[in-house]
Parts: structure tokens; sequence; C-alpha cells
């Protein structure tokens, strides 16, 4: 990124969960090095909580969690020294209704900043639905080569601009390679299964407790292996998912009886990483941080392979294989021509995989004034589908605030920003008590 000469260069982020957090805040560091990193928390059901912001590491030199109205307020305050980048790590429905407020609010600037999105992960559902909601963007990252060539071909079947996609890597990536030989200086010599737990696949109260238990009996039936299941939240927390089961209650009924070599973990998946031997996951991103650093990975068969769950992204990797081949002593290998195509750089080509967006990003900030945004929806090409997702955030069709939304005002006084906080806090309590609770029971009771 080109040198201010009154002042380092500046990168906002927007997310709206954990994760999304981790990949915009890495993609700053990884595109705009020796930046000052200004993070937005896009206030909603999943926004992080302190203990996720530390877990994921990545600090910013300023916080504030706002709406999508005091993004833009926050935006359009900065325009005696604005941002240069403003990366937008939301869903897609986010990031479409940020796209219409930053093209309304910024309209007569002088200068706007260059406007960034992607995805956080592995991208196995709603491609057309997704990249559709994310165009408008300045430049639409695709974490591998396999991703770019899809992006591409869904931005050309309706007309729009294929060379806002800009091929990189996931930027979380990283780690020592894997030295199968440290396995025999850990307490056990049969080394460390991880299994990564994903909050949203599968789906049902069934398959989450199979899974559980099948990791569990690989403990028992190799004691001298350990068997770490890795969690993504805690209970009442959200991520990226909404997670109507946690596998910590499905694990209340396991209280006592866990064998010693097998025990629930949390922390940076980068960590754990760190003592395995073989991560093993239905289709979780970790899987690509595995594989990123050698480690034996298995995507598992056992509930089939189907695009519901995301595992049918893995055909071709050599990775699948199911609980019963795993307990037989079986690590998969992964066919590298499948890993080089992921992006997951596992060659050592990793750092290189940036400078294609550090030199486009350098290229849209010292070339002409950068034009107006102009998504593919508008109110003319998506009539009945634009105006329900911009309302969702407040915004009106020609992305204006709709009428009534206020803005709280930066300067509210401690107490009253206490309460504020307390009463939010126990909103988003309730919400998740019903998605957790109360919304399992009803689907029971349906099935009665």
């Amino acid at each position: 990124m080109p040198t201010r000469t009154n002042s380092q260069p500046r990168v906002a982020v927007l997310a709206d969960s954990d994760t999304r957090w981790k990949w915009g805040a890495l993609t700053a560091h990884r595109v705009a090095p020796d930046h000052r990193l200004d993070g937005y928390l896009l206030r909603g059901r999943a926004t992080p909580t302190a203990r996720q912001l530390s877990e994921v590491g990545v600090r910013a030199d300023a916080m504030r969690e706002v709406t999508g109205i005091e993004f833009l307020h926050a935006i359009e305050r900065e325009h005696h020294d604005p941002y240069d980048a403003v990366i937008l790590s939301c869903v897609g429905g986010g990031v479409q209704a940020m796209l219409h407020g930053l093209g309304h609010a910024l309209r007569d600037a002088a200068h706007r900043p260059v406007l960034i999105t992607g995805y956080v992960g592995v991208v196995y559902e709603k491609l057309a639905d997704g990249l559709l909601l994310r165009n408008g963007a300045d430049i639409v990252l695709a974490n591998s080569r396999y991703d770019a060539e899809r992006f591409r071909e869904v931005y050309q079947g309706v007309g729009a601009d294929p060379d806002v996609v800009v091929e990189c890597a996931l930027p979380f990536l990283g780690g020592d390679a894997y030295d199968e030989t440290a396995r025999t200086r850990r307490p056990y010599p049969g080394g460390t299964v991880v299994f990564a737990v994903q909050p949203s696949v599968p789906d049902n109260r069934a398959d989450r407790s199979y899974l559980l238990r099948r990791a569990i009996e690989h403990a028992r039936k190799h004691p001298d292996r350990e068997v770490l299941i890795k969690l993504r939240s805690k209970p009442g927390e959200h991520t990226t998912h909404i997670e109507e089961l946690p596998y910590q209650k499905l694990a209340d009924k396991y209280a006592g009886t866990l064998p010693s070599n097998c025990r629930l973990v949390y922390g940076h998946m980068g960590e754990v990483l760190d003592s395995a031997d073989l991560l093993v996951t239905v289709s979780s991103t970790a899987a690509l941080e595995s594989l990123h650093r050698g480690i034996p990975t298995a995507i598992l068969t056992d509930l089939g392979v189907r695009e519901g769950l995301g595992n049918h992204h893995f055909l071709g990797s050599g990775c699948l294989a199911s609980w019963d081949q795993l307990d037989t002593g079986y690590r998969p290998t992964a066919d590298p021509q499948w890993v080089a195509r992921q992006g997951v750089a596992a060659d050592g080509a990793y750092e290189r995989a940036f400078d294609a967006v550090r030199e486009r990003l350098e290229d849209l900030l010292t070339g002409a004034p950068l034009p107006p945004v102009t998504p593919y929806y508008t109110a003319v090409t998506a009539p009945g589908y634009l105006p329900r997702i911009l309302a969702r955030y407040g915004f009106q069709t020609d992305g204006s605030p709709r009428p009534g939304v206020t803005v709280e005002p930066e300067d509210t006084s401690g107490l009253r920003r206490a309460m504020r906080n307390t009463m939010r806090d126990a909103a988003r309590g309730a919400y998740r008590h019903g998605v957790q609770r109360v919304a399992p029971v009803i689907r029971r009771m349906g099935d009665l």
C-alpha cells in the first residue's frame, strides 16, 4: 500500500462474527502491512464476546460495536483522514447492504476507500447467491485458484466485471510444518487426534451425538492416543453459524465417564494443531489449516458425502475416510494437485499468495478516482429481493437510512452506556436461549 504523506495507511474492518473478524483483520494485515486498523463489530445475534475476540488473537488500534447506519456515519466522519480501504467481512446480505449504504453516503465524496470483501473459508453452498450479494466491491477475494475460476464464471454469467475477483489464500494459514517424529516426545506415543466440530454441520441431535460417541470410542480403543474434541464456542455464544446443539451439552451424557485420554478443548485452532497428528472433521475450514501444515487430515464420510454437509467439497482430495477406517489406523494422504488448487500452498509459496491483492490495491489507490459503487443488485435488477435485504440493516433501496433509524451519539454517558449494554446482553441471551433450548423442544414436539 502506498505511504501517506501525513500519516500511516488506514484500514477499517467491519465484521459480524468472531470468525469473520479473524478473516477480515488478518486479511488487512496480509494486504496492507504497517497500517492502522480500526475494527467495527456489526451488532447482531453473532456479535463476538470479549472471550471470543481474545481467542482470535487479532487486535485492532480501535474497536467499536455498531449498527449498519452507525458504521456509515463513522466512515463519513473520517473525511479529514479517510480510510484507504474498508474490508467488509460479513454475511452476504450484510455486505450488500453496506455496499449500497456506502455508495449513497460517499456519492459526493472527493475520495472513497477501496472496498474489499470475500469469504472466510470453504465455499460449498449458495455460490451464486453469495457472490452476487458481494458484487459492487472493488476487490472480491478468492481463497484459491479453484474459487477464482468459479467466481469469475458467475460474474461473467450475469454480465458483471469478472476482473474484480483476485486470487489469494486464506489469511490465517500458518504454523510449523508437521513433524511426525515429534509425537514420540509427547505423553501419548500413538499421537494426538483432533476432532474439529462445527456449529451447524451436522444439524441434528442424532448425527451430532453419533460423531461425539465415535470420537470418544476412538479414544477408548486407542489408549496410547490423545483425542481432543475442539469446540468452537462456549454455551450462549454464537459464531458465524447458529449452534443449536452445542457438543458441550451433548457431552453431559458422558460426565465422569470420559476416558482419561479424551477431553474437550477450546482455544486458537493454530495452537491446537501444534500438537495434532491427525485432524478429523466433517467439512471445517480447519481442514485447510491442517493440510497447509502437512498434518494428516480426515474428512468424515460416516454420514454420507452430501452437499448439505459440505464434505463434497473434498472430493478428489484423498482425505475422505470414516471413523471405522480411522479406528484401524488408516491415515489419509492428501492429493498434492487438489491441495494446490485449493490455495493451501503447502509447498512454501504461501507468502506470495497475497502479492496480486497488494498490487491491485496499490493500483486502485494510485490510479484514477474510484467510480461510484455500483452493485449488480439494484431496484431494477432485483426489485423483489433487494429491498428486504437492505431493510434488514436499516436502509432504503437507494442506500439511504430508513426513516426513524437513529444513530447513538458517541459521547453517551457511562451510566447510559452500561444500561444499554446490559439490555443488549439480556436480549442476546434470550435469543440464544430460544435458539439452543426452546427451538429444539418445539421441533421435537412437532415430530410427535
